[in-house]
Formats: structure tokens, C-alpha cells, sequence
């Protein structure tokens, strides 16, 4: 989000006292509903899995998590998390059915995306080293929406802009010099 935009969440938050407990309550409304699907889904798949539920910012987010052998669901996750994108859309889906507001409920399984936002801090930070260090911008390799605002994020934190471009799938992080 760019500086002077105000998501939806920030405006509802600003516009009623006591929003913020209204906010936190439907988010957490969100992850109820997410939790009642995806333990449906897991029934129907018979793989044993927790779901625990948080709110962080303004998302409801859910993971799906084993206290054993996380290798049945990694199944969900698929080949580079393609099954769990589908898995989070369908679950906005069911969310945004109950509700009739859109979700940006974020899912996660086996601490996929956990594991990955780790990583990808890591590769905007060094994009970043690497652009103060030469001076010249740094493309990276497309990326989801997800993997981009983490890399987006990380960038902002070592001081430099960065910038999407492109089409998806092959949307890419451009990192710029200061």
C-alpha cells in the first residue's frame, strides 16, 4: 500500500469508535467460517490436521497444521504452494458465501508460506544490498501476489522502492535505487 492510501479496513477503523472490536470480530467471523471448510475438506480428503486461527493486521489467517507427519499435507500445498493458492481462493469463496464481503483471508498448510515469506524477506533484502551496492535496479523473477508484497516489504525496510512489472503470470519484483 503506498503512502496516503487507506485500505478499507484502516477507513472502517477511522470512521467508528469502537470499530477496531468490530474489525477484529469480523475477521475473526472470517477464520470461523474458513475453519468450518477446511476441517469439511479435510474430512473428505481423510487427512488429520489442526487449524488455528489469528488475525494479523487486516487479514484472518489460518493454517492448517499436523502434530505428526506434515507429508500428507503437503499434498494441499502441491508444487511450488499451487494447490494451496487454489485451496485460499476456494476458502475466500466460501467465506465471501457466508458473509458477502470479500476476504483477504490468507491460508497457509504444513508452514508453507511461513517457510517462504522467510526466504523471500531474505531475497529482497539482498536485491536490495545488491541495488545500493551497484547502483543499478534489480529484476527479480515473477512472483505470486503474495511472494511479491513480502519482497515489496522487505525492500521498504532496507530503504529503496521496488515496483511490480509486468503481466501474470510473469509479474516480477523491480527493485530501483534510492
Amino acid at each position: 500500500m503506498t503512502e496516503g492510501t487507506t485500505s478499507a479496513v484502516e477507513a472502517e477503523a477511522e470512521a467508528a469508535p469502537g470499530a477496531d472490536e468490530n474489525i477484529v470480530a469480523r475477521l475473526e467471523q472470517e477464520g470461523d467460517i474458513a475453519a468450518d471448510y477446511l476441517e469439511g475438506l479435510l474430512d473428505i480428503a481423510d487427512l488429520d490436521g489442526d487449524i488455528d486461527m489469528d488475525v494479523e493486521g487486516d487479514r484472518a489467517l489460518v493454517s492448517i497444521v499436523s502434530d505428526g507427519n506434515d507429508r500428507a499435507l503437503h499434498r494441499l500445498v502441491g508444487q511450488d504452494g499451487e494447490v494451496l493458492e487454489a485451496l485460499q481462493e476456494l476458502t475466500r469463496l466460501a467465506v465471501h458465501r457466508e458473509t458477502g464481503e470479500r476476504s483477504r483471508l490468507m491460508l497457509d498448510i504444513a508452514g508453507f508460506r511461513a517457510r517462504k515469506r522467510t526466504e523471500l524477506a531474505t531475497l529482497g533484502s539482498q536485491a536490495a544490498e545488491q541495488v545500493k551496492s551497484s547502483g543499478e535496479q534489480v529484476k527479480l523473477r515473477p512472483m505470486t501476489p503474495f511472494e511479491r508484497k513480502v519482497v515489496h516489504d522487505a525492500v521498504a525496510a532496507a530503504g529503496l522502492r521496488s515496483e511490480s512489472e509486468g503481466e501474470e503470470p510473469q509479474r516480477c519484483v523491480v527493485v530501483l535505487p534510492a
